[in-house]
């Protein structure tokens, strides 16, 4: 298995922080004239990944005209507008910003701060070790949150961020991951493993979810 990537010991709960140095304002006797239209775009794109893929993450948005804020830019590495940083980090630059960039980006920042809570099953529609898994805690009466990858990109991007954490990089992900009481189980052989050792650990059946507590 893989060198795990930074997992931190706790979650400080900090939220993303996310600046957009777009071709506007003035600096001295310069002023923008033509506006830009890919740094439209780019506003408008991180404005509806953040009410889309990235609905449930916590998200600081700060818009800054660039040429008001040239001196600042360039000490940031904000050299062509439009810039995009998250956490005083350069993720785009030049041209209108990626969607599926930035959601990967934020969301793995949001994962180091963070916690999963409760239970989750991350999976798609036509993996049948994801239908078993779903059915294993179907029977032991955990209730659970279902997440499909493939129609839900947000979904995707917090499984992969958060199971590589784990993991490691390297380690290819796949389905289903499973989270019980925000603690990780891992894919559908663990469950049934999981699962097992408490059947066998008490002859009154516990809850599946005590057994990770």
């Amino acid at each position: 298995m893989g060198t795990p990537i930074r997992k931190p010991a706790s979650f400080d709960r900090k939220p993303a922080k996310l600046t957009l140095y777009r071709w506007a304002g003035k600096w001295g006797v310069f002023k923008v004239k033509v506006p830009c239209g890919e740094c439209t775009l780019t506003s408008d794109v991180i404005k509806d990944v953040l009410e889309n893929e990235l609905s449930n993450v916590i998200v600081e948005l700060e818009i800054k005209d660039w040429l008001s804020h040239v001196l600042e830019a360039f000490f940031r590495g904000a050299r062509h507008a439009p810039v995009v940083l998250l956490n005083g980090k350069v993720i785009s630059q030049g041209g209108a910003l990626n969607r599926g960039l930035l959601a990967e980006a934020v969301m793995a920042e949001h994962v180091m701060h963070f916690p999963i809570e409760g239970t989750h099953v991350f999976g798609k529609a036509n993996c049948g070790y994801c239908s078993k898994a779903k059915a294993v805690l179907d029977a032991a009466g955990v209730q659970y949150d279902y997440h499909d990858v493939v129609r839900n990109p947000g979904a995707m991007y917090e499984m992969i961020s958060r199971t590589k954490a784990i993991i490691g990089p390297r380690v290819p992900v796949t389905t289903p991951q499973i989270w019980i009481d925000g603690n990780y189980v891992g894919g559908y052989e663990n469950l049934v493993r999981l699962n097992s050792d408490v059947i066998a650990a008490s002859s009154d059946g516990p809850r599946l979810s005590t057994a990770i507590a």
